[in-house]
């Protein structure tokens, strides 16, 4: 029977794949890979989706395609894998996303056929690994994910708390439904899995085990979620070996602004909280309020602030190189807009002290001052 936190993560990365379904990242399945075998690079196995590399098939239970390739590159998959935990994460988990990688974009075959018939031209992809964690990383973890552009998306935000109690409960819920079941009788965790992403992304699939003890924590779940669509998880694109992990606690009022102005000028505030390191916060210079917030890991902030002597003149080092431009995607009715967010360092604002309590509530905006 699968373990407690085990199941947490594989219900978070559900959710996650639901939450940045607008910022491009499309839920790949066996069906998005036509090529018959031994060519193919998708397949259904008996615990999901797996996708062949160089040396090996690697399981695949979350991967996406991003809807927008960028100009002379090649379209990008994406790996999302979710740790909710108590303990940080370490260095095994960041080292088995490297291997992953690289083994994939290592497979680098560009013609299909059989030898003897006509060669065709093979779709090639560029594949990358994103790690959210509700725990943090350890700093070995940290470097060999800085090293090796690993992307660490740290939800240990209290903004993240509700989506986290969300799947905590439901995870709990759904673990002491199946202590109580015959092991012959327990859904696997592919069919639990399904079942939500068929609530979520409207995904069609083998029906789950008809378990209603089973799957009622997941409608509550996946209904919550709904109710809560205000919450957003944005990936955002800084010039930088790493993606940030956005969160708003108005979606709506951030893209109402940015549909009206792609292309606009923001300020960033950099908050030091008495718990936890440092908070970083976007708003819109001018017009309508709206706030982004991330936290970076520490390891990759301290990589970034040693750039420069003192601590004042890193940071506007980070934000003047980094941050001053950061990329974003956001998909409307299968329409991909691309939206920039630019910065002048010299509007930098460096925040002491605690601030009061923020995105207290799915549904509420509250201020972060």
């Amino acid at each position: 029977m699968v373990r407690l936190q085990t199941l947490r993560g594989y219900l978070l990365e559900e959710v996650l794949a639901w939450l940045l379904r607008s910022s491009g990242y499309r839920l790949l399945t066996e069906k998005d890979d036509p090529v018959r075998s031994p060519w193919r690079v998708l397949e259904k196995r008996k615990h999901g989706l797996v996708v062949r590399g160089r040396g090996a098939w690697h399981q695949a239970d979350t991967l996406g395609q991003f809807q927008y390739v960028p100009p002379f590159s090649l379209p990008i998959r994406l790996f999302a894998e979710a740790k909710f935990t108590r303990l940080k994460v370490g260095l095994a988990t960041v080292r088995n996303g490297h291997g992953v990688v690289h083994d994939l974009n290592e497979n680098v075959v560009t013609t299909l056929g059989n030898g003897s018939g006509p060669h065709r031209p093979r779709v090639r992809y560029h594949y990358s690994y994103a790690i959210f964690s509700t725990s943090g990383f350890t700093q070995d973890a940290q470097e060999y994910a800085l090293a090796h552009q690993i992307s660490l998306i740290d939800l240990s935000l209290p903004d993240f708390q509700p989506l986290c109690d969300l799947v905590r409960i439901a995870a709990k819920s759904v673990y002491d439904a199946m202590k109580s079941m015959v092991p012959s009788q327990r859904p696997t965790v592919y069919e639990i899995r399904n079942y939500l992403r068929r609530h979520l992304l409207d995904l069609s699939g083998e029906p789950a085990a008809d378990a209603s003890s089973v799957t009622d924590p997941l409608d509550t779940l996946a209904a919550g979620l709904h109710r809560r669509s205000s919450l957003g998880l944005i990936l955002a694109f800084p010039a930088a070996p790493f993606v940030l992990g956005l969160i708003s606690d108005n979606l709506n009022a951030f893209v109402r602004y940015a549909l009206e102005e792609p292309t606009h000028a923001v300020r960033v505030r950099r908050i030091h909280r008495s718990v936890g390191h440092p908070l970083w916060l976007i708003e819109p210079r001018v017009g309508p309020a709206y706030r982004l917030a991330f936290s970076l890991p520490e390891q990759v902030e301290a990589w970034i602030l040693d750039q420069e002597e003192g601590t004042r003149s890193r940071t506007h080092w980070m934000t003047r190189n980094l941050l001053s431009a950061i990329t974003m995607y956001w998909v409307d009715e299968n329409h991909t807009h691309t939206f920039q967010l630019q910065y002048s360092s010299s509007e930098f604002r460096e925040v002491s002290g605690r601030p009061r309590p923020s995105f207290s509530d799915f549904g509420e905006t509250s201020d972060l001052f």
